[in-house]
């Protein structure tokens, strides 16, 4: 009987030790590869490709992005997708158009007159940086030229693209 109860108390302090051991195991394994979580600082190199195909963008063999997660400064359904990463794990993460930009809205479609626009500018596709009211940059298209007015949209350049970002974490800290 005496046997058993000190088999008993060791099998219990055994366990206990054990689960003390991987708990700390588990914790410096997040401190030396921590992962993806709000709040974290993450440098991330990505390459973003359209539904046809093309990249769009890319900073291969270029700085990484760095960002800090949950602030915003992603789209959220890529912030969402990253959850969870750590340095180095890959993954290649599908937006569609509504969780992207969203649709091309035809409500962002200005005429203004072509005096407004520089004459080398008066191309259809052109692009052309202005500033909202609040001084933040934005890019605007050349989608038409009328006789007297130049038609230009105002969307996101990727309002009503899927976006595939095939991601590589750099770091998490």
């Amino acid at each position: 009987m005496q046997h058993r109860f000190v088999l008993s108390v060791f099998a219990c302090w055994l366990a206990m030790t054990s689960s003390s051991v991987y708990a700390q195991d588990e914790q410096k394994a997040v401190e030396e590869n921590p992962v993806i979580a709000d709040g974290r600082s993450v440098a991330i190199e990505y390459t973003l490709k359209l539904e046809d195909g093309t990249v769009a963008d890319t900073n291969v063999d270029g700085e990484p992005l760095v960002y800090t997660h949950g602030n915003g400064q992603l789209l959220p359904a890529l912030e969402k997708e990253l959850e969870g990463m750590a340095a180095a794990d890959t993954r290649s993460v599908q937006i569609s158009v509504a969780d992207g930009y969203g649709e091309v809205d035809p409500g962002l479609f200005r005429e203004v007159p072509q005096e407004q626009v520089p004459e080398e500018a008066r191309q259809v596709g052109q692009v052309l940086y202005a500033e909202s009211p609040n001084g933040q940059p934005f890019q605007v298209k050349v989608h038409e030229i009328r006789e007297e007015v130049i038609v230009l949209d105002l969307n996101h350049p990727l309002a009503g693209e899927a976006l595939t970002f095939d991601i590589r974490i750099v770091s998490v800290e």
